[in-house]
């Protein structure tokens, strides 16, 4: 393509993919198209060379981990927060232009507000979204954002039913927007390292894997009487497409801090530990079992439950057992460390973040000098990775890796598919949780097979105005 522009557009170009490989450094960009996307070089892109973001949700997760993944690269400026509770949106906003003031040693107030998602979605500047929302709101704004033209980094785990999950797949593929889902282990060398190795055979025949998993401790879960809303705090929006439940603080988040919020522990908001760590390490178990596009066909699992009336309800110790059709078993507990271990014939290998600790119940506590990646013999971890063998996508930073395929328009190392898929497993857990049966699954139909009762947890009733088109 000649014009009048080309030269701008080359150099620009040229531009874009230099940043993100001296950033990143996660694809070979031989693949960038000639011409950068033009949802890239709209608006201010094309003057500031920049991705401009919009961050909704600006809670705990979002000002610790989404946001400044993000900012720290040069190629990335956010100029936009927004959040339901008007303190956090403030407290975000002041966070951005601070960080911007101190990196650019220039007085920053760029950073808009809202306090509705669509009017964000509606600015034709911003380019791409960070949604970093509670569990239940994940789906809807995604849906919303791909619509609206914009690339997603969307917080795991893909949504709260597995009908949500594949009704949101569809909708990125059928926008052709990069969704990048925060499955952020896959970007952690140990990870990618294991799972290459249990897929080039080092271990032999895989039979067994291990997944353990923490809790939330069902002992402090609590009643309490309504409160009034905090002012500056849209709870009925809030809620969402779940029933109306009356406002209390331990069922939202603080109002005075960024620590660990309430809704994690409600079944009305998410699933408990088996969604909230599930889809990190389920997705492992899928990439190293080279599943990431199917999943189990017999499921059994049982939990303990909070006593009925809790208003932290999510389930505490459990146990399942996955069967997937290549014969391998998946077993998951709050009782094995927190990690996935991949047992073959010829030996194991064991992956985690090491000592990290979720939760005060995790497994991984009691064991600070745990490994992040071990093998029965230490040989497997030193073992070549032949050039005609499986090799796995290359990623070293997930937010950057998000970045980078925004210009590329590659494919992510976390798309909404593989998401989608490590999310069911998760759901697919909870619901033998629920149900205390075997359950038999199509992972092709995505329904249980002759179990009414089974299908009807695939979805669940949704509160007006808040229903999936």
């Amino acid at each position: 393509m000649h014009t009048k522009n080309a030269g701008k557009e080359s150099s620009r170009r040229k531009f874009l993919k230099n940043s993100i490989k001296g950033a990143v450094g996660t694809l070979a960009l031989s693949h960038l198209p000639t011409i950068v996307p033009a949802h890239v070089v709209r608006g201010p892109l094309a003057p500031s060379n920049r991705i401009n973001i919009g961050a909704i949700g600006n809670g705990r997760i979002s000002r610790e981990h989404d946001m400044p993944g993000v900012w720290k690269y040069d190629l990335a400026r956010i100029m936009a927060v927004c959040d339901l509770d008007r303190n956090r949106v403030q407290s975000a906003q002041k966070l951005v232009n601070d960080y911007y003031t101190k990196k650019t040693g220039q007085a920053s107030s760029a950073v808009k507000m809202y306090d509705d998602y669509r009017e964000l979605l509606n600015n034709k500047d911003i380019d791409a979204v960070l949604i970093s929302t509670p569990d239940h709101w994940h789906v809807l704004p995604a849906i919303h954002a791909v619509r609206a033209g914009k690339d997603v980094y969307m917080q795991k785990p893909a949504a709260l039913t597995i009908s949500e999950g594949r009704l949101l797949s569809n909708e990125v593929h059928k926008s052709g927007r990069i969704l990048q889902i925060g499955s952020q282990q896959r970007s952690m060398p140990q990870f990618k390292r294991a799972c290459e190795l249990v897929r080039n055979g080092r271990i032999g025949k895989l039979h067994t894997i291990y997944v353990g998993l923490p809790i939330d401790d069902p002992s402090q879960s609590t009643v309490e009487k309504e409160m009034p809303v905090p002012a500056g705090f849209n709870y009925e929006m809030w809620l969402g497409e779940t029933p109306y439940v009356p406002y209390t603080l331990k069922r939202v988040h603080p109002t005075n801090d960024f620590s660990r919020p309430g809704w994690l522990r409600i079944e009305q908001f998410g699933a408990g530990m088996i969604t909230g760590w599930g889809a990190h390490h389920f997705d492992i178990v899928n990439w190293g079992m080279g599943t990431e596009y199917t999943g189990p066909i017999e499921i059994t699992a049982s939990a303990e439950f909070p006593p009925a009336g809790s208003l932290w309800d999510v389930h505490g110790p459990f146990k399942s057992e996955n069967l997937y059709a290549n014969g391998v078993k998946v077993l998951a507990s709050n009782s094995y460390p927190n990690g996935v271990k991949f047992v073959g014939s010829e030996g194991w290998i064991f992956v985690s973040r090491g000592s990290y600790s979720a939760t005060a119940n995790d497994p991984a506590t009691a064991a600070k000098n745990s490994k992040a990646l071990d093998a029965s013999d230490p040989k497997i971890l030193t073992s070549v990775i032949g050039e005609n063998e499986i090799k796995l996508y290359d990623s070293k930073d997930q937010h950057g890796n998000w970045l980078d395929c925004i210009v590329s328009r590659q494919a992510p190392i976390a798309p909404i598919e593989v998401g989608h898929r490590a999310c069911s497993v998760c759901l697919l857990n909870h619901a033998g949780m629920k149900l205390k049966r075997k359950l038999y699954w199509d992972p092709v139909k995505e329904r249980f097979k002759n179990d009414d009762e089974a299908n009807a947890l695939l979805s669940r009733p949704q509160r007006s105005p808040y229903i999936l088109d």
